[in-house]
């Protein structure tokens, strides 16, 4: 009786067994109750390793307990199994032989050969139908006895390696919509699908890197029928070997579930493949250190270049005597940022001593003109320098602020306040469809004539400008006349004579007693200051060469225009009538009063500012003595006409210009 129950208990145990095996799940291998033998075996990291690169024979690694493929009516019943694994050959580019999934009546294969049998047949069983073997092999080698298509391919083989059906291994991608190609023996991680439909008897066999989600197409897709191949109860498990070329080949995780989707494998869960050969060197050691080394050193090498290569650029001429003057000195680098580095579509003009830029300075957001003139070192810059400070505290509002300066190497940069109408000349003559007013000339004639007297007379010192012209009156934004340009200003003390020894300016502004002494005076300004009235009422240049002889000397002609009694005559015929007649003829003969051959003739800055306010009469210019010698003789035709009819005018110092070769004449203090 003991004996019967006993038998019962076992065959219990034997069933629930077999059960129990058909649904089951390794993340890894670690204390996992599999059949091994051969060179298989269970690392300590828990890889199951079938046969390794050391070791060359065959390795199986099998469910211990068979499973039950038929329950009932002879049928084989449906499976899914997935797994991962990985071959990792000794030498990259030599080729060894796969592995393989095998479902087999027996986990032990007598007789077998390791190779290209795969560690499952031999010469005398491959082929045979008594072996009733199903397997999916991940072939590594090209045996061309066996029909293999390639040295890396996937094939579904039955009871021998004569694949009934096999592809070259790839995978199918979910984004491209094609297959892509893989690598066995690369030693990267394969995730593997083997499905079988009992009722469809459809087998389908899905490979993909472990990455990746499981394609939505599998590699193999086979028809066939495993009933008369798979028996009852069956074993399944893994085979693998090698021969000549050592391989290791690793198994990482494994399920399988009969009747149903097995549970899928977590790549995070399974253990880690083992460092093969020599330990890699960090990517960021062995080329990123030297890259970003390389890279600092490199920077750092610019970055000095930069800095001493901006020294040089924005590097200033700074003697010791000119540190009192720091208020009044900008550096190179403040009015190279504040004009864009002196671009072209800052540039407001260009005169006979310099281009002139206009400029936003950064620190206080002030819009600045600055002139750049080309200047040599020589004696008497510290002079030069103290005068253009000293002119910096001038104060008028019919003058145009000049705020410092700055040197560099051969180049002066002069900064003044920005003038947002630009210059008056371009309003006289540039401007054909933007005529100025008589109104607006007569309020710039009085307003230039009182900056000029707080110039004389008013100020702590005599200001000479030397250079006053219609492009040197620059107009504010309510259009006020402002003059500019005290670049060839100079300076001396009330009650003394100034020092001036050569002849600068502009032809056609130029005093006649000049070209014999040199010699700027509060005179030759005023004698400045009559051809500008002039050109401003008649709105024509001082010389203009392109006139007939008659009229190529603005001066000579309104002289005429005066002999003949029509002096209205020389007002801008773009004014029309428009324009008061008694200011006219006042601004036109004061003009020719101011200009007069003689510097002794010439009424003083105070006096022009009587005359323009009516504060005092105008002299009869016909009863000067010098008028009426002029006209005299009927007019004249130029100043050489002069110099010959006259010839003790030349100790007054009258000029030859005829001949108009510049516009600009210049030259030291």
């Amino acid at each position: 009786m003991f004996s019967k129950l006993l038998v019962w208990f076992l065959l219990a145990i034997y069933a629930a067994s077999k059960v129990d095996g058909g649904d089951f799940i390794y993340n890894g291998f670690r204390g996992a109750n599999l059949s091994l033998d051969g060179s298989a075996e269970i690392t300590t990291d828990g890889l199951l390793l079938l046969a390794n690169s050391i070791q060359q024979k065959k390795g199986h690694a099998f469910h211990p307990i068979p499973l039950n493929f038929k329950p009932s009516q002879g049928k084989t019943q449906s499976f899914s199994t997935n797994f991962v694994f990985a071959i990792v050959p000794k030498y990259q580019e030599v080729r060894s032989y796969g592995t393989a999934f095998v479902i087999s009546p027996s986990k032990e294969f007598p007789g077998s050969e390791v190779g290209e049998y795969m560690s499952i047949f031999n010469p005398k069983t491959i082929g045979n139908s008594s072996n009733h073997i199903a397997a999916i092999e991940f072939d590594t080698y090209r045996n061309p006895e066996f029909g293999d298509i390639d040295d890396n391919h996937v094939g579904i083989d039955i009871n021998g390696l004569n694949s009934n059906s096999s592809a070259p291994a790839a995978y199918f991608s979910n984004m491209s919509g094609g297959f892509k190609n893989l690598s066995l023996i690369s030693g990267e991680l394969m995730h593997v699908w083997v499905e079988y439909n009992g009722l469809q008897n459809l087998l389908n066999v899905t490979l993909f890197p472990i990455h990746l989600p499981k394609p939505d197409l599998p590699l193999l897709s086979m028809r066939v029928d495993l009933s008369p191949i798979v028996l009852e109860d069956m074993y399944i498990g893994f085979a693998s070997s090698t021969k000549t070329v050592p391989s290791s080949t690793y198994i990482l995780g494994w399920s399988f579930k009969m009747n149903g989707q097995a549970q899928v494998l977590d790549p995070r869960h399974l253990p880690k493949l083992p460092r093969i050969g020599p330990k890699k060197k960090s990517k960021l050691l062995t080329i990123g250190l030297p890259v970003i080394v390389i890279f600092f050193t490199l920077t750092a090498i610019s970055a000095i270049g930069l800095i001493v290569r901006s020294k040089i650029k924005f590097a200033d001429v700074l003697e010791d005597w000119e540190r009192e003057y720091g208020p009044h000195r900008f550096s190179y680098k403040s009015l190279f940022m504040a004009t864009k580095g002196f671009r072209n579509k800052e540039l407001l003009g260009v005169g006979g001593f310099g281009r002139v830029y206009r400029g936003i300075l950064s620190a206080s957001k002030m819009e600045v003109a600055v002139k750049r003139v080309s200047h040599e070192s020589r004696q008497g810059m510290r002079e030069f320098i103290s005068e253009i400070v000293s002119l910096g505290r001038l104060r008028h509002r019919n003058l145009v602020r000049l705020l410092g300066y700055c040197r560099r190497k051969r180049e002066l940069l002069l900064v003044y306040d920005f003038m947002p109408n630009g210059s008056l000349d371009k309003f006289l003559f540039n401007h054909p469809n933007s005529m100025l007013s008589w109104s607006r000339r007569f309020r710039i004639i009085k307003g230039i004539a009182s900056g000029l007297l707080y110039l004389h007379e008013e100020w702590e010192q005599v200001v000479l400008h030397r250079d006053i012209k219609a492009s040197n009156v620059l107009l504010d934004s309510e259009m006020n006349g402002r003059l500019g340009d005290f670049g060839l200003a100079r300076l001396y003390d009330h009650g003394t004579d100034p020092q001036t020894t050569h002849m600068v300016g502009t032809l056609g502004y130029l005093a006649p007693e000049m070209t014999k002494t040199g010699k700027a005076t509060t005179s030759t300004d005023v004698y400045a200051f009559g051809a500008f009235m002039l050109e401003v009422a008649c709105g024509r240049r001082p010389i203009d060469p392109r006139s007939s002889a008659d009229e190529g000397i603005l001066v000579e002609w309104v002289w005429e225009c005066l002999r003949r009694g029509r002096i209205l005559a020389a007002a801008d015929p773009k004014l029309g009538h428009d324009y008061e007649v008694e200011e006219m003829e006042l601004v036109l003969k004061l003009g020719l009063l101011c200009s007069h051959p003689l510097s002794a003739a010439r009424p003083s800055m105070r006096q022009v500012m009587q005359f323009l306010d009516r504060d005092a009469p105008l002299p009869e210019l016909l009863s000067d003595g010098l008028g009426a010698a002029i006209l005299a003789v009927g007019g004249y035709k130029g100043f050489d006409d002069l110099r010959l009819s006259y010839p003790s005018y030349l100790e007054q110092g009258f000029a030859n210009t005829s001949s108009v070769q510049e516009s600009v004449l210049t030259g030291g203090r």
